[in-house]
């Protein structure tokens, strides 16, 4: 049976929603006042809003004291933590940015909810962390060991204070409104609907591809299901695509069909091949993911195509 998307009636109440601005934070906070939550959307910088339920904080959370003062003002019932530094470099120069944009920030954020008895954290996680079954795991980037030691000050701060924590182990996302359009699909898909040639690297890598608002459905329903200890909860599809099948599928949508130029860039070192564990998430949530790749594909197809021909979007 498919689970129909709702939201359920104890979770509405005030949630701070961190990386507001961001490509999942902006669906998700749309979702929350949706379902009659009051959102506090939290970014570094302002951001404008006209909705009578939202509240924007514009706070550096890698600054402990500026944290403590933003709990004391919002005084949240949940937290959902999107806000982080995302990229796959694997150069010496981003262990700084993404220590300091994914753990600094992530522990002074439980540090204050536990202070001021927040009811659940739930912080995003991500595919490229290493299993904790693995006997001797090694992150593959700055930024997949920033996230892996997150997720265990998480664990620390359930074991130790108390604190009701989760992970949401959020797999490749994609969809329509994705404004970092040097990421693969909001590239390829503008690049085709100008008639253009994306080069990619191979397009081997077999990736796990779940729509946005199927994972924003996963983390409400994490508000108040599933672990407590900080354990994971996949959100994802659980079937593999490889990234060049999905970039020529986007690009036989455009008017003037483009072949991507695979190859053209070399692959970086160490990528992860992981999927989903689906079973163990509806079992956990009563959560699947809803939207297929093809319909989704379509629709994230269509919403670039539609943005680069009104002007607001461009391949860069």
């Amino acid at each position: 049976m498919i689970v129909e998307p709702r939201v359920r009636p104890d979770v509405p109440g005030r949630v701070l929603v961190t990386g507001a601005s961001g490509f999942i934070g902006r669906a998700l906070c749309e979702r929350l006042l949706d379902a009659g939550a009051e959102v506090h959307g939290v970014t570094r910088h302002d951001h404008a809003s006209r909705h009578p339920s939202y509240r924007h904080w514009a706070v550096d959370l890698a600054a402990a004291e500026a944290v403590d003062e933003l709990f004391e003002a919002v005084r949240p019932r949940y937290v959902i933590h999107l806000a982080s530094c995302v990229t796959g470099r694997r150069e010496l120069e981003w262990i700084r940015p993404t220590l300091a944009g994914n753990l600094v920030s992530t522990v002074n954020l439980l540090v204050a909810a536990a202070q001021h008895g927040v009811d659940k954290c739930v912080l995003a996680g991500s595919l490229e962390e290493p299993p904790t079954d693995e006997p001797n795991p090694v992150p593959a980037s700055p930024y997949a060991a920033s996230k892996w030691a997150a997720s265990g000050y998480a664990r620390m701060f359930h074991a130790l204070y108390g604190l009701r924590t989760a992970v949401a182990r959020i797999f490749m996302v994609y969809g329509p409104g994705h404004l970092d359009v040097r990421k693969l699909v909001p590239y390829v898909c503008l690049a085709a609907a100008a008639g253009e040639t994306p080069e990619l690297m191979s397009g081997a890598r077999p990736v796990d591809w779940i729509y946005v608002q199927d994972v924003v459905e996963g983390l409400i329903r994490m508000l108040d299901a599933g672990p407590e200890d900080g354990g994971y909860v996949d959100l994802g599809t659980g079937q593999l695509t490889t990234t060049g099948e999905v970039a020529q599928r986007l690009c036989a949508m455009a008017e003037t069909p483009v072949t991507p130029a695979l190859g053209a860039v070399a692959d970086r070192q160490m990528e992860q091949v992981r999927r989903a564990d689906v079973a163990a998430t509806r079992q956990a949530l009563d959560w699947i993911p809803r939207t297929g790749l093809d319909e989704g594909l379509r629709l994230t197809y269509e919403w670039y195509r539609d943005e680069r021909q009104a002007g607001r979007l461009s391949p860069e």
